[in-house]
């Protein structure tokens, strides 16, 4: 049954079982009527609808055991007490046309409730935003000297590469990598610093660095000193000075960047220091290596024939082998043979540092003594190769083989097919018996 428009408080959900059949005019038809004069006019259904403080009562009915069971909803905007009192008159409900009833409230719930927790969570974001909005003091400082960088950034030549307003003026250049890098020199007071603007050395940067001191000023990582090999090769270069290990230009304090620039090197003593960090990162990770103990070797020599041993797998790894060959790959196995991961050989080493339960390697590729000494360490059981490269040092533990010495399994054969087999062997040995001459008519 309709009514007016209702913004409810409370939603009452009730549930009549019917011992018939009937149909959602017959419920709702039994809950206005049997309500009909029983607590007063104030609160009788039909004017509470009529006036809008009942909305539209929406019933659901299903088939139940050849009884009807109708889920009911009467949303109202009346107070509690109010709203308490229609709930237990719709529990009064004992007949819905002719077939009796039974009735039961099963909830009354505050429809305000979900709208109070949408309110909360929307106020919370609102009031995140409302901080984010706000800058702080900090925030405010670096916005004005971003705008006073800005004022004094100036771009040089056709490539309109950005630098500071002295570059033209004074006799050392600070050369650096890109924009951002210029703009935190700038805000520490070094107007005479300029950008490469990329990898390719511009013809008018050549012209503007002429009869000038240059300091390359690069970042402390790999990507440096690549800038820095490049610079130099196609530009003259003084110095060369470099961030903090792992540090970038453009994030550095003050301090910093003053004690990087102290410490700028010429280009030849700056090149030296790369190769002697280079020898000393091998022989760290050379040291780094977890050598076999002498009691787990088997000594051998170069080239030991004997060194490749005959392994037998599971027919699936097997044809996987074929599929490996050519693709210059690696797949690491558990102990059950299960692929954990399939890699480029060049990866391999630093996979099987991460990889656990690793058991068995298949690689195309040669077997080193930096492979068999991880294996060791990582409990790998099984090095499967192309070839052996030049062991000096193996775990008595740890089976090498090539892909000449791997097997497949062989499949374990039926009592038919052994029957068959007997079968076919006498055959064959009753031929051999009579195709021989006897040894009368030999004589």
């Amino acid at each position: 049954m309709g009514g007016l428009p209702v913004s409810p408080k409370y939603v009452i959900r009730a549930r009549i079982e019917v011992k018939g059949n009937v149909e959602k005019h017959d419920i709702i038809g039994a809950i206005f009527g049997q309500a009909e004069g029983l607590i007063g006019n104030e609160l009788d259904l039909r004017e509470l609808q009529k006036l809008g403080r009942i909305g539209r009562i929406e019933v659901e009915m299903k088939q139940q055991d050849g009884n009807v069971v109708a889920e009911v909803e009467v949303p109202t905007n009346l107070d509690m007490a109010e709203t308490a009192i229609i709930a237990a008159t719709i529990e009064t409900i004992d007949k819905v046309g002719p077939y009796p009833a039974r009735s039961e409230v099963v909830s009354i719930e505050d429809a305000r409730a979900e709208k109070r927790q949408k309110i909360i969570e929307r106020a919370v974001e609102l009031y995140k935003k409302l901080q984010e909005s706000i800058p702080e003091s900090k925030e405010l400082v670096e916005e004005v000297l971003r705008r006073v960088r800005s004022a004094e950034l100036v771009e040089y030549g056709e490539e309109k590469l950005p630098g500071g307003p002295d570059v033209k003026t004074s006799d050392t250049i600070i050369l650096v990598e890109g924009r951002a890098d210029v703009l935190n020199l700038l805000r520490y007071g070094y107007k005479n610093v300029l950008a490469l603007g990329g990898a390719t050395i511009p013809p008018s940067l050549r012209e503007l660095l002429s009869n000038k001191k240059v300091i390359l000023f690069v970042d402390g990582d790999r990507g440096g000193e690549l800038i820095a090999r490049n610079v130099v090769n196609s530009l003259k270069v003084d110095y060369i000075a470099r961030a903090p290990q792992g540090r970038e230009v453009e994030e550095l304090t003050a301090k910093e960047i003053a004690r990087s620039l102290q410490n700028a090197v010429p280009v030849k003593d700056f090149l030296e220091e790369l190769e002697k960090e280079k020898k000393l990162q091998k022989e760290r990770e050379t040291k780094a290596e977890v050598i076999v103990p002498p009691t787990k070797l088997i000594k051998s020599i170069k080239k030991n024939p004997d060194m490749a041993q005959e392994v037998v797998v599971p027919l699936e790894v097997y044809q996987k082998m074929d599929e490996l060959k050519g693709t210059l790959e690696a797949i690491i196995y558990d102990d059950n043979w299960q692929m954990l991961e399939r890699v480029p050989v060049r990866d391999l080493v630093n996979k099987l540092k991460e990889v656990d339960k690793a058991a068995h390697v298949v690689l195309d590729g040669i077997i080193t003594q930096r492979l068999v000494d991880i294996a060791y360490t990582k409990g790998v059981k099984t090095l499967i190769g192309v070839r052996i490269g030049e062991i000096i040092r193996k775990p008595d533990n740890t089976v090498l083989a090539t892909f000449s010495t791997v097997k497949p399994e062989s499949s374990p054969e039926t009592p038919v097919q052994q029957e068959n087999a007997n079968s076919n062997a006498e055959n064959q040995e009753t031929v051999h018996q009579e195709n021989q001459p006897s040894a009368q008519a030999q004589q």
